[in-house]
């Protein structure tokens, strides 16, 4: 195919040739520019030598060093955008994989035109898509949408792509309900809609960093069976009772 305006730079993680092969044609063909590693130590050193714009990377590969442990490696210095791919598919794997950074997961065997739509939804997450709102606080938070800065207590927090477009869309819509389907196709895409427990997922990872106590959240709150919310103002405690 030609005509495509993409050209951003993908590296596919997979120890199976025929699979690496796939991804790479088809991704070629949707005008990626594409490199390729056999192992999790060639991922490694070929994310040392060039930057890349997502990384597709296999959970089961051979030499010892698997996908979970290449994806955690990385987190410790680049906030690639990463899609796991994995023969596992028990939801605790998709959590353990989400939860040590992954921006999303496909099973395998995995439809090809859903992974390039995928690879390209990935792409509009980045960073910097969402009309500005100023600066929101909350609590001891304070986030500078225009800044692309969050800072709790006055120190840095550090947030991943996803964590920071899921806060940004709950900012421009503080103190209102955002449904699951409003956030998920607003965040992923619309191809997401449905999937609520990835997006329990993310907020919880947004609690832990953002929350003086993430299993009772006084400002990411969770409305039963509709959505969440950013509410810049705690709830009041009730006053005591009164004894005699």
């Amino acid at each position: 195919m030609s005509g495509h305006a993409y050209k951003e730079n993908v590296l596919v993680v997979d120890d199976e040739e025929k699979i690496r092969k796939l991804v790479s044609m088809v991704l070629k063909q949707s005008g990626f520019k594409v490199t390729t590693a056999e192992s999790g130590r060639a991922a490694l050193e070929r994310t040392a030598g060039q930057p890349f714009d997502v990384i597709v990377l296999d959970y089961m590969l051979g030499d010892g060093k698997d996908g979970l442990q290449v994806l955690r490696e990385i987190r410790q210095w680049s906030d690639v955008l990463i899609m796991f791919l994995s023969g596992k598919d028990a939801d605790v794997d998709k959590i353990r994989a989400l939860e040590s950074g992954a921006d999303d997961y496909m099973d395998k065997p995995f439809n090809v035109d859903e992974l390039v739509a995928r690879v390209k939804a990935l792409l509009r997450r980045r960073p910097g898509q969402i009309a500005e709102v100023g600066v929101v606080e909350f609590g001891d938070v304070r986030l500078d949408v225009s800044g692309q800065s969050v800072a709790r207590k006055g120190e840095s927090v550090d947030l991943s792509n996803t964590e920071w477009r899921l806060i940004q869309q709950l900012a421009a819509h503080h103190d209102r309900v955002m449904t699951h389907e409003e956030l998920l196709s607003a965040v992923w895409g619309p191809e997401y809609r449905d999937d609520v427990q990835y997006l329990r997922v993310w907020m919880s990872r947004l609690r832990r960093k953002l929350e003086d106590n993430p299993s009772q959240p006084q400002y990411l709150k969770t409305v039963a069976g509709i959505g969440y919310s950013l509410e810049l103002q705690a709830p009041t405690p009730p006053p005591a009772a009164e004894t005699a």
